[in-house]
């Protein structure tokens, strides 16, 4: 349900439009406002998820008060309701969601107000990256969740995915898991390795100042580092 108020300097016609609105059934709160200043004082006490505009009022003009709300960070959706066309193109740079002319038809508001709902819904957030990796193991394909791997290394034409307890073979190739992984904290530090930068226990330079890195639960495995990946990964491990 939304929530509203109506922004016009003529009493009847801001009767006129919370009648319709309550008709629809679709708003539940309606505050009225007959100027400017009055809808200003409104707006910051109860943050209303649209206003109906009128655009010829006295003192301050409805599009005057769009364009001061415009540069609100979370200004609500703007409906201009009026007499006049002729300021229809000015609406939409303010970014009015629409432009009702009076007297407003009950079919017109309906598709005013799907517009309203449209601009108000919360953006939904992008898919994670997959967060199981299909494995072979034992001729029976296996989802390895990415939390329990610890690095992941390029074997011919395959990768092999080791976790603290067991090493699972994937026709997936490097180059295509690290685009899985990297959000999921993982780092390619060789041409031939990824880790998961969780699980990596211990650094040490070994010689000619290449890094091998320690990954718990695989205590019997150093991973090498590229000496061109060095000053990234230390920056991602934060030392």
């Amino acid at each position: 349900m939304l929530s509203a108020m109506i922004v016009d300097d003529e009493a009847p016609a801001r009767s006129e439009l919370r009648f319709l609105l309550e008709e629809t059934g679709r708003v539940d709160s309606i505050e009225e406002a007959s100027g400017a200043r009055e809808a200003v004082e409104k707006i910051i006490e109860n943050r209303p998820d649209v206003l109906f505009l009128d655009i010829s009022m006295p003192k301050t003009s409805g599009m005057q008060l769009a364009e001061a709300l415009h540069k609100l960070k979370n200004p609500p959706a703007v409906v201009f309701v009026t007499a006049y066309s002729e300021y229809a193109v000015n609406a939409f740079d303010v970014d009015a969601v629409d432009y009702l002319m009076k007297p407003v038809e009950t079919e017109r508001l309906a598709v005013a107000l799907d517009k309203v709902e449209a601009r108000c819904q919360p953006s939904q957030p992008a898919k994670p990256p997959a967060e199981r990796i299909p494995v072979e193991k034992g001729g029976r394909k296996v989802l390895v969740p990415i939390d329990q791997i610890r690095y992941i290394e390029a074997k011919d034409d395959y990768s092999c995915i080791y976790t603290d307890q067991d090493r699972y073979l994937s026709t997936i190739s490097l180059a295509q898991l690290e685009q899985q992984l990297v959000p999921h904290g993982f780092f390619r530090v060789h041409r031939g390795y990824i880790v998961n930068l969780e699980h990596v226990e211990d650094v040490e330079v070994v010689s000619s100042g290449i890094l091998q890195l320690g990954l718990d639960g695989i205590p019997d495995k150093k991973v090498s580092v590229s000496r061109r990946r060095v000053v990234q990964l230390k920056r991602a491990l934060g030392i």
